[in-house]
């Protein structure tokens, strides 16, 4: 979904949006490596952790773009720079510390749906990615 929303309907990711999505990725790559492996006993275990590991970032950038989208107008940090050029200018590290901060980008709300925006979809579904049911 993110993907088409960057690409076909012309949304610009935001440095916490990126952040996101490696959480999402993470937790399908723990999923079909879990698929692949049929782990049993405490192989359950290990994937199950990993699994909220991932999911668990997502949820808590997530819990970070809300906040920053819940402060009113005077309290939002400035726009910075975009993902790819920060990549292309500083060092993997601060940029990674830079997205983990956000920015006034990150604030702005683009799109909802059934009165949630991104980032809070993104909560809901890593939510259910790292509930302890899996366990």
């Amino acid at each position: 979904m993110a993907f088409y929303m960057e690409h076909v309907m012309g949304l610009e990711p935001c440095p916490l949006c990126w952040l996101q999505r490696f959480g999402f990725m993470g937790a399908g790559l723990v999923s079909f490596l879990a698929f692949l492996h049929g782990p049993t006993g405490f192989g359950v275990r290990i994937y199950g952790f990993l699994l909220v590991l991932t999911a668990g970032a997502g949820l808590g950038v997530a819990g970070r773009q809300l906040w920053l989208q819940s402060l009113p107008a005077d309290q939002v940090p400035a726009c910075g720079p975009s993902v790819d050029y920060m990549l292309d200018v500083l060092p993997w590290f601060e940029v990674l510390s830079t997205a983990l901060q956000g920015t006034g980008d990150c604030a702005e709300v683009v799109w909802r749906f059934l009165g949630l925006s991104i980032p809070g979809w993104t909560a809901v579904f890593s939510r259910c990615l790292s509930s302890p049911v899996w366990f």
